[in-house]
């Protein structure tokens, strides 16, 4: 069976570095950093005092009052990139379509805010004061789920769970379904709102997040003196669609999704393999399944958390697939700009893959300022470069060992 050419039409986004993609998109090209203190939760609480939250975020202007209280803020997110990609991509979803239109929505750990106001609800009236909306605004699915419903998509509905890989994951797999003619149309990404005192517990009791105090140097990917991720929030969406759907409506293209590889370290809940054994086979998959060989690729937008142990091994990996080329091609992070939006990450990083595509630019890794002998390759230290960006690999690795790459590549006829 031929695989169906998959491209994409449409794109949105809220982040800690701007509500829309436009505005996203020229805080990356200025290097402009979403950092900043926490005001979500009292940072006086935790040893980590810095988070890249959103700003000025108002879901009415997508949702309906009555719903926004109905949903968890990570839905909300979703919701609202949705409504911003399917109006970018000029898609009416209508009864002639609906049917072969999915959605395909990660989220890391879901409705965390909920959960945690829920219990603490429990806690102090009992069980009768529990909201009835607090399991379907908790689980990781209702993102995909609010948005079908919002947009009248009634294809296949799936969400991908699998911690910071998750976006990257549902982007891949909603990429298979129509690549395989399961669908016309996806709309694929991922989502989350960590803005929490559980997640800070946990992440700081873990010690995966920064205590560098200074915002404007916590999330330093690939420096030697990096010390943790610095937390984010927010969603990246894509509608993505058959060459021959995009083509029939007449669609502006941004790009192609080409290559997707996916796989397992099987050895630690936390810490990647040694060596990025995993993320290795992951990108040599998603370059077999492209057709491409690695010297094809302009960009790598790495998963960079600004962790000791991922950038250390994401490099090895890298020289590993690209081999001598490795030492040539252009790496960025952009989790120093954007902080780490966990399971929103690996989506938000797809469309500043697309966006570097079609503005040949590299995007920087920021606050870059020691470099690490470990870490020796072009990261594209703290100012974007212009430079012909045809083909893009993006990273995104996750806790339980699931690593993903995807490969974007300039439309062609």
């Amino acid at each position: 069976m031929e695989k169906r050419r998959v491209v994409i039409t449409g794109v949105g986004a809220v982040t800690p570095v701007g509500n829309h993609v436009d505005e996203m998109w020229n805080s990356i090209k200025e290097g402009k950093s979403g950092v900043g203190e926490i005001t979500k939760v009292n940072k006086d609480d935790y040893p980590v005092k810095v988070a890249a939250e959103l700003k000025d975020f108002d879901p009415s202007q997508y949702i309906d009052r009555k719903e926004v209280r109905r949903m968890d803020p990570f839905v909300q997110y979703a919701v609202a990139a949705s409504h911003m990609a399917v109006d970018d991509a000029g898609l009416e979803i209508n009864e002639d379509n609906a049917h072969r239109t999915g959605v395909w929505i990660g989220s890391g750990i879901g409705g965390m805010n909920t959960y945690e106001s829920q219990f603490e609800t429990f806690q102090k009236k009992g069980y009768r004061r529990v909201s009835p909306f607090f399991i379907p605004m908790m689980i990781p699915d209702m993102a995909a789920g609010q948005v079908s419903i919002a947009l009248g998509a009634k294809g296949i509905n799936s969400c991908s769970v699998t911690a910071c890989a998750s976006g990257a994951n549902s982007i891949g797999d909603a990429f298979k379904v129509i690549q395989r003619g399961d669908a016309d149309v996806m709309i694929t990404g991922g989502t989350e709102a960590p803005m929490n005192k559980m997640s800070f517990a946990g992440f700081a009791s873990a010690r995966a997040l920064s205590l560098n105090e200074d915002p404007n140097t916590a999330s330093r990917p690939f420096d030697k003196n990096r010390d943790g991720f610095v937390m984010g929030e927010g969603s990246g969406i894509l509608v993505i669609e058959s060459l021959e759907s995009a083509k029939e409506r007449g669609a502006k293209i941004y790009g192609e999704i080409t290559g997707y590889g996916s796989t397992g370290d099987a050895y630690h809940i936390t810490s990647p393999a040694p060596e990025g054994e995993g993320a290795t086979r992951a990108m040599k998959h998603a370059l077999q399944d492209a057709g491409i060989e690695a010297e094809s690729v302009d960009y790598l937008n790495a998963h960079g958390t600004s962790t000791d142990l991922n950038d250390k091994f994401e490099t090895t990996a890298a020289k590993y697939v690209f081999e001598e080329y490795a030492h040539k091609l252009p790496i960025s992070s952009t989790k120093s700009m954007t902080g780490h939006l966990l399971g929103a990450a690996g989506a938000v990083e797809a469309i500043i893959s697309l966006k570097a595509i079609n503005e040949s630019l590299l995007p920087p890794t920021i606050n870059y300022e020691t470099p690490d002998p470990e870490c020796d390759l072009d990261y594209v230290p703290n100012e974007a470069r212009k430079q012909e960006v045809n083909t893009v690999m993006s990273n995104s690795l996750g806790f339980g060992g699931h690593n993903v790459s995807l490969i974007f590549q300039k439309y062609n006829e």
